[in-house]
């Protein structure tokens, strides 16, 4: 089950609320504080938390669009975030590293992909400790399926068989990669053909798989 912090009825780290108002995000120390702590994450602490990528963990970007497909199609991941009208899908460290290579294996590479990765010395926004999609305001980073305390049985990040410190028990990086391209691929004819119906030209010729 994933894990979810409940909002504090009252904290010196919370911004001012008045009752009936719905939860308030936590203040930028009280949230670096919870990654450490809870996570054993690293952060950039002050406004905007950022999470540090390629030290626990590496992200691979795609639409949100793709992005919600994925979450409906029967692979397994880590954590998923949306932030910024793009999903991140943590994956373990160094994950960022193998996604070209990967991509050139599953016969994906000719094509062009909105599918990005976040690597070594990368950064991103921190969502709120509350999954769902309930807090914050409009467009800020949540998370679709929130992280385990690292002292929790949650599942281990999508690595490749035998890379990484995730062990057997983790999800597999290729199944994801290869799930997530045929999303973005889908999402990008999609808006390709939706360009045809205007009369524009799409940019570049579509491939079909």
């Amino acid at each position: 089950m994933a894990f979810i912090v409940p909002p504090p009825r009252s904290s010196p780290d919370a911004g001012p609320g008045r009752a009936g108002a719905g939860p308030v995000a936590p203040r930028p120390a009280a949230l670096a504080r919870w990654y450490e702590q809870s996570l054993g994450w690293a952060t950039e602490g002050r406004a905007p938390v950022r999470l540090l990528t390629g030290i626990r963990f590496d992200v691979l970007e795609l639409p949100a669009e793709a992005g919600h497909a994925l979450l409906r199609r029967p692979v397994r991941t880590g954590p998923v975030l949306l932030s910024g009208g793009r999903v991140g899908l943590l994956v373990a460290a160094g994950g960022a590293d193998e996604l070209s290579g990967l991509l050139d294996w599953l016969e994906w590479g000719p094509i062009a992909l909105d599918l990005t990765a976040v690597g070594a010395g990368g950064r991103i926004t921190a969502p709120s400790p509350r999954g769902g999609g309930g807090a914050g305001s409009p467009g800020a980073a949540v998370w679709l399926r929130p992280p385990e305390p690292r002292h929790g049985p949650g599942p281990a990040l999508p690595a490749l068989a035998g890379f990484g410190s995730s062990g057997e028990d983790a999800p597999d990086l290729v199944r994801l990669v290869d799930a997530a391209a045929t999303e973005c691929h889908r999402v990008r004819l999609s808006r390709a053909r939706a360009g045809l119906r205007k009369g524009s030209p799409a940019d570049q010729p579509l491939a079909f798989s």
